[in-house]
């Protein structure tokens, strides 16, 4: 495993991320205690050392679970939660950005965390009704007051997350050092906007969902007999499955997995580490395999190809005028 630094900061963090997101089986679905032990001790022995969760995944299971594991030896982990998914349903101040939630979410989470503070607290999704202004500012408190070391923001526009730094930038505030967003080669809208904005802004870039919500994983294929897989796959379009074919097809002449495949070529973007999640110890190995997988060329271009992707306007309009703008000056 290597590592980066996390941003424009200095903290160090591994390239592949442990996901907690199934941590807790309530109901029967998701990981049992036992077995994220496991997959937590295996993810530390491969030498990973960045764990992500939410107050809300597994119903707060997810940081109960994470807090027994890591008594004893938190400080050799880099803990990253979020908050602003509602903590009550029938409490209008429960969910969003605003402070009142912050601080009653980070609280909630230090306590069920067994942490006095957050190495990376993320703000987990757009909440339009909270000025920027205010969540930037209830975020620097966290950190002066020692409860949050670096803060991140998921599932937000563009636009929102350049003005949010921007304002810290001229107010002093602590900005945004990372930035969370589905991608993979199922969904790679983030190369219109959100990457070209992290680069400008040096944020690292968090990846969930890189096996496009399984599909790439290989349980579509069409030789995977079972009824379940055929009754998914019928729901899934055209394109979606042509990606997976291919994506298998890549993962056989390279005697690797489709998974593997899938990371190594989320890896292959630079400033992008994938969030790797897993419901036992042989799924989680199987994706850290992805780091013995190198892409060739003609392999990445084949496996876009397929994705039919365009960065759109305006970057595509941009680039075809660029001759016409520039004359003698473009590059």
């Amino acid at each position: 495993m290597r590592y980066t630094t996390f941003g424009r900061t200095g903290l160090r963090v591994s390239e592949l991320v442990l996901g907690a997101m199934t941590f807790g089986d309530q109901g029967g679905v998701g990981t049992p205690v036992l077995e994220c032990g496991h997959i937590l001790n295996a993810y530390d022995e491969a030498g990973g050392n960045v764990v992500d969760t939410a107050i809300n995944y597994r119903g707060g299971a997810s940081e109960e679970i994470l807090g027994e594991l890591l008594a004893g030896r938190r400080d050799r982990f880099v803990l990253a939660t979020k908050y602003t998914v509602t903590r009550d349903p029938a409490d209008p101040n429960g969910g969003g950005n605003h402070r009142k939630n912050l601080r009653l979410s980070l609280e909630t989470s230090l306590r069920r965390l067994r942490t006095d503070h957050i190495d990376i607290y993320w703000v987990h999704i757009w909440d339009r009704h909270t000025p920027i202004e205010e969540t930037m500012r209830a975020l620097n408190d966290a950190v002066s007051a020692g409860k949050v070391l670096y803060i991140g923001v998921s599932d937000t526009p563009a636009w929102a997350v350049s003005r949010a730094n921007t304002l810290a930038e001229w107010r002093g505030w602590t900005p945004f050092a990372g930035l969370q967003v589905p991608y993979s080669l199922i969904n790679r809208d983030a190369e219109r906007e959100l990457f070209p904005m992290a680069e400008a802004y040096g944020l690292t870039v968090t990846a969930w969902s890189p096996l496009g919500g399984g599909l790439l994983s290989g349980k579509y294929n069409a030789d995977q007999p079972a009824r379940a897989t055929r009754l998914a796959r019928e729901a899934l379009s055209d394109r979606d499955l042509d990606v997976a074919r291919v994506v298998h097809e890549v993962a056989m002449e390279l005697n690797v997995t489709a998974s593997q495949v899938a990371l190594a070529w989320t890896r292959q973007r630079a400033g992008v580490l994938p969030i790797i999640g897993a419901r036992t110890v042989d799924q989680l190995l199987e994706n850290l395999g992805c780091l013995t997988v190198t892409l060739p060329p003609e392999q990445v271009s084949r496996l876009e190809a397929t994705t039919g992707f365009t960065l759109g306007f305006p970057t595509d309009f941009i680039a075809q005028t660029t001759p016409w703008v520039l004359g003698a000056a473009a590059i």
